[in-house]
């Protein structure tokens, strides 16, 4: 239990309400997952456009926003095991026999390579305006975020209201070089800080 307790000491995040992050200095992010852009396929003048693009997005930005990759491993298996299962059901014998060599050529390919899949997320704060003000933010947070009453919720909508503005800047933003977005829910969040802190246990599942 003591161990637990120590670990939870480096976990920067008080709580996840409503898709936000409360971390415990008070602040608050959201995280969208964006999508890629092939830039070695486009062309020169496009190529141009979008850098153009992006650095005006970002010289319009009046706060700060990170940028972070996660890489996991593909488990490949369960998808090894759909091409099993319709190995069994297939009539034509030249099919079957090429849905087993792929099977083969598959497990092969991946027992001698890693195949890994990335993910790239952009970090959006905002830092309520009190925590400017040096008079004991944390204790003032810390309490404000465990009461349940209308004043604690009220002051938790007006924050996420700041947020959710700096959110549609860097969606509109993003949108313009071609980069989808979609903002991560309370469970999406959940479950991308828990491989964060575990990063043992990193692993996507193909199916």
């Amino acid at each position: 239990m003591s161990g637990a307790t120590a670990t939870q000491q480096f976990v920067p995040i008080s709580e996840i309400r409503d898709g936000v992050a409360i971390l415990k200095d008070g602040s608050f992010r959201s995280i969208l997952m964006a999508s890629s852009v092939n830039f070695a396929l486009k062309s020169e003048d496009e190529q141009k456009a979008i850098l153009s693009q992006f650095q005006n997005f970002l010289n319009t930005l009046d706060f700060s926003m990170q940028f972070y990759v996660q890489s996991r491993e593909l488990n490949i298996e369960p998808y090894l095991a759909i091409l099993a299962s319709r190995d069994s059901a297939q009539t034509n014998d030249l099919m079957k026999v090429q849905l087993r060599e792929y099977i083969g050529f598959i497990r092969s390919f991946t027992n001698d390579v890693d195949i890994m899949t990335k993910s790239f997320f952009i970090v959006v704060s905002y830092s309520p305006p009190a925590l400017n003000v040096k008079k004991g933010v944390s204790n003032i947070f810390g309490s404000l975020f465990k009461q349940k009453d209308a004043v604690a919720q009220s002051s938790f909508e007006e924050h996420r209201s700041q947020l959710e503005q700096r959110v549609s800047v860097v969606e509109q933003g993003l949108s313009r070089i071609g980069v989808r977005t979609v903002l991560l829910g309370t469970s999406e969040l959940i479950d991308l800080f828990y491989h964060i802190f575990n990063p043992d246990d990193v692993q996507r599942v193909v199916t």
